[in-house]
């Protein structure tokens, strides 16, 4: 049985994903490619899926939004940690919600349980990326109070120049 978290939104709920959810969120993590017109770069398949996110090592925690018991949008997060602050804090990978369901609140409603969640975990941030082009997103997060981080450069080691540089060890 689905464990639902009430919110204070009568018609939104939000739970932990279990394995059963895999193909869901195969398809939300598909939607999110095409939206940010990436869908190219999506490597991953649903077996993957499955065994990274819901296997013996979890790397992360996935919730799912459904609005009025209809699957509305995901939010994918994990722990970072700063040195700096001497804390955990939280990294939000993916926070999408379907086209049809936005503005009614579930973006908001995903963000302020994971800062809920991060709060009860002593976690001193709750960090994401944006796109620079996502103009209705930087809007969004603006109107929450967070501020991007423009002195920040994100760098990424892939493919094959992430194999390479292993070999070097």
């Amino acid at each position: 049985m689905k464990e639902l978290i009430k919110t204070k939104k009568q018609d939104i709920t939000l739970r932990f994903a279990t394995e059963v959810d895999t193909p869901l969120i195969f398809n939300f993590i598909k939607d999110l490619a095409q939206y940010e017109k990436l869908f190219n770069e999506v490597e991953a398949t649903e077996e993957l899926l499955k065994s990274t996110l819901f296997g013996e090592r979890k790397f992360v925690e996935i919730l799912i939004a459904e609005y009025k018991e209809k699957p509305a949008g995901f939010a994918i997060f994990f722990y970072n940690f700063s040195t700096f602050i001497g804390n955990p804090g939280i990294y939000v990978e993916d926070l999408f919600v379907i086209p049809e369901f936005r503005k009614l609140g579930i973006g908001k409603t995903l963000l302020s349980y994971i800062t809920k969640l991060g709060a009860e975990r002593n976690c001193g941030r709750i960090e994401w990326a944006v796109l620079d082009w996502n103009e209705p997103a930087i809007q969004f997060y603006r109107s929450l109070g967070s501020i991007p981080k423009n002195e920040w450069t994100i760098y990424r080691l892939n493919g094959s120049a992430l194999t390479d540089l292993a070999k070097e060890f």
